[in-house]
Formats: structure tokens, C-alpha cells, sequence
């Protein structure tokens, strides 16, 4: 049983503080957030549901350190449900209060500082500081994990995902299911993957694909950045072939390239009459009027598919097998209220907590794929009512 600390009030926070209580072993759970109203709004939410009562809400800003430490050095584990700018802060509030900690990610640079601040900490080898432990970065990680631990070194490991409107809707026939600047980070810059078994870099929104879902129809992918945070790094050598796309519906791909080719993903200021304009923000602004359906119910796809390396002289992958495929179509959950994209992203989070919370995570530095084993991952997302469908050849 467990003490957990837990920052942020806002949709993945809330869902996160459901299922500690439910599936996580929590004795008591601390709750932060600067926004008094949401915090209790979600507290209610948890506590009608679960009827948990050792729930503690602490409207405090997360720049206050001097606030914040105590609620650290009492926690055994620490969720951070607070987007990716405040992860270095409070990765090194858990270093300093002797705290294990993860987070949702979605910054690879970001992650690879925290990863630096753990090696250095002399408190290090006793915690576990895993970033990215959401859906992508996080559950998909752990399935190329999967892939490597089960076929040996492979030739070509591809990751898919992507959370959809059940019923889309023009524009872009997507909704936001989470933050609208986590979005657009993730379609414009630079991803890592592994070509020929080492670290590349390829632009983002390229190498478009098209295929059928099964339960979804005909849909695309491509590149995005920061879904595989440290596999490329990890496997290394290991994997020939790497790579991540998120998956939309077909047209989506095309539209959102219009909106970049006219410059409204830019992050200059603009002079319009007599303000200035960042294109970006009145863009961000817009999505968020546009692409915000109250109600709306949402589905995930999650595909992996790994082909093992061919091995000298005829010898075989372990086990024999050749190849592995991954599935999962998650959606909307009625008896919680918990979207697909909540469940999907805060679970992941949970289960990797509870986990480092019972003992069964290897502590000290280290990467989410080399600290958490991805077959008791699974089967604490299956307690969850998240499945996960291998299939093995």
C-alpha cells in the first residue's frame, strides 16, 4: 500500500488519481494542481466514484518549490501529470526528496536532461525516474521492448498509433483528445528512428502510408516526433529498422500541410495592424474553438508489427519465432466517463506506478524500456480493461 503524489487536476491527472485508487494500492494520494476549482472539481469527480477518503488537495503553483518539497519527501511515487515544460523542476524535487517519479513525456530533449539529472544525482541508484510513461511515448516503448526481448535482434520494428473522433467531423475529422501544443510539437520538427541500426534523424509529417483498420476503415500515418523518446538509443544495433507514425483519418495528412505551408505553424511574431501575432498561438487558439466536441467519444489504435533479424547459419530467433504483431483498439469507457485517450494515456502511467510502487521495476538509472518488464506491464493494463492482442509467428 502506497503514499503516491500526484500533479495535475486536468483530464490524464484526474483519470490517473481514479485508477491509483482503484488498481494502484493507494493508502493515501496527495493532489496538486494551481487551479483551485479544477482540483476540487476533480476531487468530487474521484470521490463519488471510488468513495476514497484519503485524498488530500493542494492548490499550489508548480514553480513553489519551497511548497512543494515536503509533499515530495512524503510520497513514495510521484505522477506528473503536468505538461512536459515542468518535468525537469520536478524531477529534480523527487531526486532531492528521495521520491520515485514519472511522467507523461512528450519532449525527447527534455527526457534526455531528466535521464542526465538521475545519473548525477547521488540518490540516483535508488530511484526510479522513468519519463514517458503514457500511451506514445510509453505503452508503444514497451511493446518494441516486448518485440526484442521475445525474437532477439530484429529487422524491422514499426509502431503505429493514434487517437480518433468515433464519428469524425470536418474539418480535419480528429477532435483534441489532448493538448492541443502537444499536438502540434508532435507533427513539426525532427524524429528519431533507427536506419541500418543507428540513431537518424527524419523530418516530421513525411513518409505518408495508407492502409485499413480493422473497426476503423481506411486511414494514414506518418512520421511524428517524440513517440519513441529513447528506443532508438536503447536498441541501438539491436533493431535495423524503427520507426513510429501516428495514424488519422485519410485527408487529415494533406489539410493540416496546408496550415504549414501557409505559416501558420510559425513561431515568430507577426505584425497585423498594430499587434503583434504569434501565428501558432492564434492557430492553437483556433483548433482548440474548432476541434473540441463536448460529449464527442474517441477510440484508440495502437499496431506493432517486428520481424526478427535472420540469423547466421540458419540458427533460429528464440523460441523459433519470426515475427510479432501487436493490437489494440481502445475506446471511450461509459461506466467511468474516461475517454479512450485518457484511459489509454493515464493508465499506462498507473500501471508502470504501481509497479515501481510494489517492487517490481529495476531502481536506479535507467530508461522506461530497461526498468519495466513488458509482459507484467500487460497484464496490469488488462486489470485495467486495456488488451493488448500479440500475436507471435
Amino acid at each position: 500500500m502506497t503514499h503516491y503524489l500526484v500533479l495535475g487536476a486536468g483530464r490524464q491527472g484526474t483519470a490517473v488519481v481514479h485508477d491509483l485508487v482503484e488498481h494502484g494500492g493507494a493508502t493515501s494520494i496527495t493532489w496538486v494542481d494551481s487551479r483551485e476549482a479544477s482540483l476540487q472539481t476533480s476531487m468530487r469527480r474521484v470521490s463519488q466514484a471510488t468513495g476514497f477518503k484519503a485524498l488530500r488537495g493542494q492548490a499550489l503553483d508548480a514553480s513553489d518549490r519551497r511548497a512543494l518539497m515536503p509533499l515530495f519527501t512524503e510520497a513514495k511515487v510521484c505522477v506528473n501529470a503536468l505538461p512536459y515544460r515542468y518535468s525537469l523542476a520536478m524531477t529534480q524535487l523527487a531526486l532531492e526528496g528521495g521520491t520515485h517519479y514519472l511522467d507523461l513525456g512528450g519532449n525527447t530533449e527534455i527526457v534526455q536532461e531528466q535521464l542526465e539529472l538521475h545519473r548525477a544525482h547521488h540518490r540516483g541508484a535508488e530511484l526510479c525516474v522513468l519519463p514517458d510513461c503514457g500511451l506514445m511515448p510509453g505503452l508503444g516503448n514497451l511493446l518494441v521492448a516486448l518485440a526484442v526481448d521475445e525474437l532477439g535482434p530484429c529487422s524491422v520494428v514499426e509502431v503505429r498509433c493514434g487517437g480518433l473522433p468515433q464519428d469524425p467531423k470536418p474539418p480535419l475529422d480528429y477532435m483534441i483528445v489532448f493538448s492541443v501544443a502537444g499536438l502540434t510539437n508532435e507533427y513539426f520538427g525532427r524524429a528519431q528512428v533507427l536506419r541500418g541500426g543507428a540513431v537518424t534523424e527524419v523530418p516530421t509529417f513525411t513518409e505518408l502510408e495508407e492502409f485499413e483498420v480493422e473497426g476503423l476503415g481506411p486511414v494514414e500515418a506518418f512520421i511524428t516526433s517524440g513517440g519513441l523518446s529513447t528506443t532508438p538509443q536503447t536498441f541501438a544495433g539491436r533493431i535495423d529498422e524503427l520507426d513510429y507514425k501516428t495514424i488519422r483519418y485519410r485527408g487529415h495528412h494533406g489539410k493540416f500541410k496546408v496550415l504549414l505551408e501557409l505559416g501558420l505553424l510559425g513561431e515568430d511574431p507577426v505584425r497585423v495592424g498594430n499587434a503583434d501575432i504569434v501565428p501558432r498561438q492564434l492557430l492553437h487558439h483556433q483548433l482548440e474553438k474548432h476541434l473540441t466536441h463536448p460529449g464527442a467519444k474517441d477510440v484508440t489504435v495502437l499496431t506493432m508489427r517486428a520481424e526478427a533479424k535472420p540469423k547466421k547459419k540458419g540458427a533460429q530467433a528464440p523460441e523459433g519465432k519470426r515475427a510479432i504483431r501487436a493490437r489494440m483498439l481502445d475506446v471511450h469507457d461509459e461506466r467511468t466517463g474516461y475517454s479512450s485517450m485518457e484511459r489509454t494515456t493515464a493508465f499506462s502511467a498507473t500501471a508502470c506506478a504501481a509497479m515501481i510502487a510494489r517492487g517490481d521495476a529495476v531502481v536506479g538509472p535507467g530508461t522506461l524500456e530497461t526498468a519495466i518488464d513488458p509482459h507484467t506491464f500487460l497484464r496490469e493494463l488488462a486489470t485495467r480493461g486495456i488488451e493488448v492482442t500479440i500475436e507471435r509467428d
